[in-house]
């Protein structure tokens, strides 16, 4: 896995400085320069808009009661592509703005949820114990209790005080 990393932070680069030559070649230097500076700005814009839309979706789930999973992984796929587009590069922008394809990203969501199992300490998929059965938790003190007016708690106090 580090290598394929590695070899990902050598490969990634020299790809974009490449085409960074090949496009200022055809176009010029500082045309070249303005279309990077400028996917850079328009991306922002969008990735802004739809991080509005993401969190309103994710406030909106909540409300509900629900867990917003959905909403949050197309959060973390918006900042992935927020941060391809800032990056200087064809390659890394071409990248931010499939990211920002709304339906493509829920599909990329999806995909990953279905892959997820969540599980807690000592505890199976679907909440059963890995020590067998449904899990209990051993911290667990019953009892019963029943909510008394102000006066009675004062009332309380000064007795166990006159007895000390």
């Amino acid at each position: 896995m580090a290598g394929r990393l590695l070899l990902l932070f050598i490969i990634i680069p020299i790809i974009e400085l490449f085409l960074l030559i090949k496009i200022g070649g055809l176009i010029g230097l500082f045309p070249t320069i303005a279309l990077v500076i400028l996917t850079a700005i328009i991306g922002s814009q969008l990735v802004r808009r739809q991080g509005i839309e993401v969190m309103s979706r994710i406030r909106a789930a909540q409300a509900r009661g629900e867990a917003p999973a959905l909403a949050m992984i197309d959060g973390a796929a918006l900042l992935l592509a927020g941060f391809f587009l800032l990056t200087p590069g064809f390659l890394s922008d071409a990248l931010g703005f499939v990211l920002l394809v709304p339906k493509l990203r829920q599909r990329v969501a999806r995909a990953l949820i279905s892959r997820v199992v969540v599980m807690a300490p000592n505890m199976g998929p679907a909440g059963f114990s890995t020590r067998g059965g449904f899990a209990d938790n051993d911290d667990t003190i019953e009892g019963e209790y029943q909510r008394k007016p102000e006066n009675a708690r004062r009332d309380a106090d000064r007795i166990t005080r006159d007895d000390r």
